[in-house]
């Protein structure tokens, strides 16, 4: 029970006011109507369990963050963990990445994109399922403030290397940087999230690349 206490501090959050419902959105949104002020956007695609999300917004409480995540269960978890922490800088929706970046980020609003494990789809004729190809990298782009940054972390070596490729193809527009851990990440870590935990234990090699927008 004490643990259980240490993780949760007594303040609570309605669960409603985390979450953002696709069928509520009409157009491109307005971060500022969303989060009930002005401040720099973070965008997740692939939150999980919130572990990044969670510690990230309490490092950086002036800035907006905002989760998106598929996996019903994972949703679910994220929304009760970050709810029980009373934050009020987060969202988290449900919904497709690659359509919700499309349809509803506006342009040049956000500060950095966090990518960390995205599903690497392994089998060749599930390639075209990754987030991280030539279509969604041009709606990164310009989503994405100038200076802003684009931060991606993998366990799997064939799709970094795809990842690096697809990359490279806009290098007039983007730029690498030195990718530092997030205020999440303990010792040998990057980014502190539940699945680099697990392939570390694994022994599992991470490889990260951080770019920003020229």
């Amino acid at each position: 029970m004490a643990r259980i206490l240490k993780e949760y501090p007594s303040v609570s959050l309605r669960k409603e006011s985390l979450r953002l419902k696709p069928e509520d959105l009409d157009g491109q949104i307005d971060f500022v109507r969303i989060f009930g002020r002005a401040g720099p956007v973070h965008i997740e695609i692939g939150a999980g369990k919130g572990t990044f999300l969670l510690n990230q917004a309490r490092a950086q409480p002036d800035d907006n963050f905002l989760g998106i995540e598929w996996a019903r269960k994972y949703y679910r978890y994220a929304v009760d963990r970050i709810g029980r922490w009373g934050l009020t800088n987060v969202r988290i929706i449900r919904t497709d990445a690659a359509t919700f970046l499309a349809d509803f980020i506006p342009d040049n609003s956000v500060e950095c994109f966090h990518i960390y494990f995205p599903d690497p789809w392994p089998k060749k004729r599930h390639h075209k399922r990754r987030f991280i190809c030539p279509v969604n990298l041009e709606h990164l782009i310009r989503c994405l403030k100038t200076g802003g940054q684009l931060k991606i972390a993998t366990d799997h070596a064939g799709y970094f290397e795809v990842i690096q490729t697809v990359l490279a193809a806009r290098n007039e527009t983007l730029q690498k940087i030195a990718f530092l851990p997030t205020d999440g990440a303990n010792a040998g870590e990057w980014v502190g999230t539940n699945f680099e935990r697990k392939y570390i234990k694994n022994q599992r090699q991470i490889y990260t690349l951080a770019i920003t927008k020229k």
